[in-house]
């Protein structure tokens, strides 16, 4: 036994094993996230103080925060502040998935605010907005961020204002003291929210991994099929393969409508358009079905592994925002996965209120096309049988 060069080398492939599946857990072990995109508006109007010049306080606020930002260099900034004109621009950038949040100063800002100084205060507010379906937990961490800097604005106004008092020797009513507890409230709003059910939230996710699994399945059996076959000339072979490409293109029409059935009806995510959510899916598998038996097609089994990994490394990172992950993953994994087009037009689906339209599946329609001619392509192969 101990001749035996594959035995002789167990302990290497263990090792190869063990680091490649290793490499699929790196990118969901504590993910830091680097650059996210937060808009910041500020529409205060400032006010005019008594023998002082108009202050504007919100203008005051955006400097601050810009200046802190610029002193954290690129690889150690969270955050990628984006200042932007209007609450109008904010919001089309949200539904645009520009921004994870955004933090929106109004026009009575600094009105609000120097009345703090006066017998009849009123609370300022500053407004926050929280993207949830552009990406769950890393608009989670960009409100932490937002509701992190209005608490240490809190702080900053609630010192500069007992420092005042203390200088003028007033005495505080009991609406000056309620109001130094909290001197600027926030208001956080989610948008384009994935609703109160954890399930429903994870329903790109959710659905991914069935439909993968199916197509996998689907482009298997069709492959094996015609690999059984004894095929003499090239018709025949050509006939095959168009045989194949129909059959996959019916079965993922199938997968489409079957799952988004199953999906809303049985499991219960909330299926916010029935057709378009069907063909969507179904264009998804349509282009996995073929991209995978073109594979086969050129390589045969020996391809599996690849789908396979496919699998196992795009798991974790489909569920993690762009701006989570490593270099490594964000430019030479994420950026090749054919599924992250399929994640991505179901959040548009199910979250922005999107109809399915030829931007969403133009990419996946030509992997399944390039695909197909690759699949009759291989008529031209010479004729052995793939193992």
């Amino acid at each position: 036994m101990f001749k035996n060069k594959l035995v002789l080398a167990l302990p290497l492939i263990a090792l190869a094993i063990i680091f490649i599946f290793s490499m699929t857990l790196f990118p969901s072990v504590q993910p830091q996230p680097k650059n996210l995109p937060i808009a910041i508006v500020n529409e205060d109007e400032g006010v005019e103080i008594p023998n002082q010049s108009m202050v504007n306080m919100g203008q005051s606020i955006v400097e601050m925060i810009l200046e802190s930002s610029a002193s954290a260099t690129n690889e150690d900034s969270t955050v990628k502040w984006v200042e932007v004109m209007s609450n109008e621009e904010v919001q089309e950038g949200l539904d645009d998935q520009k921004y994870y949040a955004a933090l929106v100063i109004p026009a009575d800002f600094s009105a609000k605010q120097a009345s703090l100084q006066t017998q009849t205060p009123t609370i300022p507010e500053l407004q926050i907005f929280i993207n949830q379906g552009m990406n769950m937990p890393a608009s989670t961490m960009a409100g932490q961020v937002l509701s992190g800097v209005v608490d240490n604005i809190n702080n900053s106004v609630r010192l500069q204002l007992l420092n005042g008092f203390e200088k003028e020797g007033a005495t505080l009513t009991t609406k000056q003291a309620e109001a130094l507890a909290v001197p600027i409230a926030k208001k956080v709003t989610n948008v384009n929210e994935v609703g109160t059910n954890t399930a429903n939230g994870n329903a790109p996710m959710t659905l991914f991994q069935p439909l993968w699994m199916a197509s996998l399945a689907t482009a298997a059996i069709l492959f094996f099929t015609v690999n059984k076959m004894t095929l003499t000339t090239r018709q025949e072979r050509i006939g095959t393969k168009i045989g194949q490409i129909l059959t996959g293109t019916f079965v993922a029409l199938v997968i489409g409508f079957g799952f988004t059935w199953i999906a809303g009806g049985i499991v219960g995510l909330s299926i916010p358009n029935f057709i378009d959510t069907a063909l969507f899916l179904a264009v998804s598998s349509f282009s996995f079905i073929l991209m995978i038996l073109a594979v086969f097609s050129l390589i045969g089994f020996r391809g599996m592994p690849i789908f396979v990994l496919m699998l196992f490394f795009g798991a974790p990172l489909l569920a993690l925002a762009p701006e989570m992950m490593s270099p490594f993953y964000q430019d030479w994994v994420y950026s090749w996965l054919p599924m992250r087009f399929m994640i991505e037009g179901l959040r548009k689906l199910f979250f922005f209120g999107t109809e399915i339209s030829w931007d969403m599946v133009s990419i996946q329609v030509w992997i399944g096309i390039t695909s197909m001619i690759i699949v009759l392509a291989t008529v031209f192969k010479k004729i052995k049988e793939l193992k």
